[in-house]
């Protein structure tokens, strides 16, 4: 992230996640709002080109996954929820859970949380109550200074979405960040995406992830941090955490895009992880 001003991969994420409302039948994620939120870019120019209708695959599977890890949370309780790097996401406003009384925290770096409030009053979105902003700079700042102060309860259990973050962080920032998770009540748990060790990719992946990374560098955002896979879930479980589901690409497919006619599937480098106490 540049300190002064807001997160471009986040408003591509959200041109995406339009896009996925307006483009795919039967859509894998509802999202009635991702349209006015990201405005005039939903449908950008290369939105059927192979390579960018995998990479919407993956941002659709990958939100649809955490909210129903979310689901699952609140079965068992779970009262407070909070979305790191939550850039144009639009859980907070269409809360299903809202009734159950669940809290919605939305963290992020300072310059892109206030532009996403801007976003949100150019489209007429309410911010209802039970909504906390937190801006964080994980780079700078721990996630217990950054929540302290919006009212986040570390004496009840909670659940963590971390979407379109890990790869841009250092190992410290991501270490820190779960770190302060595992030390949360039981029945908390997190999800999140992440990239894969280069070396572990199959020469088409490594051209994908290549092009991928070429185009967030130019943006000023560079992926950072890259992951074994059996070497994540054995840290984790080090913390603390159970009950591990680690989906990589072929998984996804299986779960949230099987027996398509339009053929929409994820390319395979990116997984999604949950992960609880």
């Amino acid at each position: 992230m540049q300190s002064a001003r807001p997160s471009r991969t986040a408003q591509r994420v959200a041109m995406r996640r339009a896009a996925h409302q307006l483009l795919d039948d039967p859509r894998v994620f509802e999202d009635p709002l991702a349209v006015a939120m990201a405005g005039e870019a939903a449908n950008g120019a290369d939105a059927q080109e192979p390579w960018s209708r995998a990479l919407r695959a993956f941002l659709a599977a990958r939100s649809r996954y955490a909210e129903d890890q979310l689901a699952r949370a609140v079965g068992r309780g779970v009262g407070q929820y909070v979305l790191l790097g939550a850039g144009l996401d639009t859980f907070a406003y269409r809360n299903p859970f809202r009734t159950e009384g669940l809290r919605v925290f939305e963290v992020d770096h300072p310059a892109t949380q206030a532009w996403k409030r801007e976003r949100l009053e150019e489209a007429s979105i309410a911010v209802p109550n039970g909504v906390t902003f937190a801006p964080v700079d994980f780079e700078r700042q721990s996630l217990s200074d950054g929540l302290a102060p919006s009212g986040f309860d570390t004496h009840r259990a909670a659940f963590f979405s971390w979407l379109g973050v890990t790869p841009y962080l250092s190992r410290a920032a991501f270490d820190a960040t779960i770190g302060f998770i595992a030390h949360l009540k039981p029945e908390s748990g997190v999800a999140f995406d992440y990239a894969v060790e280069r070396r572990l990719l199959t020469p088409r992946q490594q051209a994908a992830l290549d092009v991928m990374s070429e185009r967030v560098a130019r943006a000023g955002e560079p992926f950072q941090l890259f992951f074994d896979p059996k070497a994540l879930v054995r840290d984790l479980a080090r913390e603390g955490f159970r009950d591990i589901e680690d989906l990589d690409g072929e998984a996804i497919n299986a779960r949230y895009f099987a027996g398509r006619a339009d053929g929409l599937a994820v390319g395979g480098s990116g997984h999604v992880l949950s992960a609880w106490l």
